[in-house]
């Protein structure tokens, strides 16, 4: 049996300069916040620059929102189009894409979610760039299509930093293998957001499997010197990098 060949891969290191504000002593009374995230509540400028103005979390986005800057950067590798946001969440990606002008459509299975998401868009001025959508991204996929696919799925809460090795299989609702051949369907590039311990040998498997292979370049995102996540680009925009970071 003939391996297929691989797709060219490239790996670079971004770092993002966040500014923590510190005040006196700061009761923390805001909605979403309980004891289980309350160690989150010093990062919420680095989640939404614009906390302060009325973003609203539930206890899920507290752990699960890309910190602003990285999702900043992720718009800024998309070249404009249609942008799909399966797992949008409270909606930190979609804003920044929509900010981008990219017009963005953007989906979750939680009605909750998709509120905060909304009225979150409207403190940045973007709700109007933004389709959202109450529903299942598996069910929704033959109506689908578009320039992008942002996949950001569930990496089973806080717990995931506790492994040695993320495989793809513990991404939700389905596993990274499945969830990538289906955005494949949708559109031609593809961004995963991904844990800062996912195994980076499965990421380039997802690239070199497909056929004809794809190009991948897969990007750790550094943020206050810490390693924070891993973002891997697949398709032409793996090396469309720019110069703002």
């Amino acid at each position: 049996m003939v391996g297929k060949r691989k797709g060219k891969i490239i790996k670079r290191r971004v770092k993002f300069k966040g500014k923590w504000r510190i005040k006196k002593a700061v009761v923390v009374k805001d909605e979403g916040v309980s004891p289980l995230v309350k160690k989150y509540w010093v990062q919420r400028y680095d989640l939404f620059l614009r906390y302060d103005q009325g973003i609203k979390m539930d206890e899920e986005g507290w752990f699960s929102v890309t910190p602003e800057k990285i999702a900043l950067r992720h718009a800024s590798r998309c070249g404009g189009g249609v942008v799909i946001d399966g797992f949008a969440g409270v909606g930190g990606n979609a804003i920044q894409f929509a900010t981008m002008c990219h017009h963005v459509i953007a989906i979750d299975i939680d009605p909750r979610k998709i509120a905060l998401a909304f009225e979150n868009a409207k403190i940045y001025g973007v709700e109007d760039h933004i389709e959202f959508i109450v529903g299942d991204f598996f069910q929704l996929v033959p109506s689908l299509k578009g320039n992008v696919v942002f996949l950001s799925p569930p990496w089973g809460g806080p717990a995931y930093s506790t492994k040695e090795s993320f495989t793809l299989d513990l991404l939700k609702p389905k596993n990274g293998y499945s969830l990538f051949q289906v955005a494949q369907s949708v559109a031609p590039n593809i961004i995963m957001y991904l844990p800062r311990n996912v195994d980076l040998l499965q990421v380039e498997e997802l690239a070199w499997l497909s056929s004809p292979p794809l190009k991948v370049e897969i990007e750790e995102n550094m943020l206050h010197g810490r390693l924070k996540s891993i973002t891997a680009y697949f398709g032409d925009i793996a090396f469309s990098d720019v110069s703002m970071f």
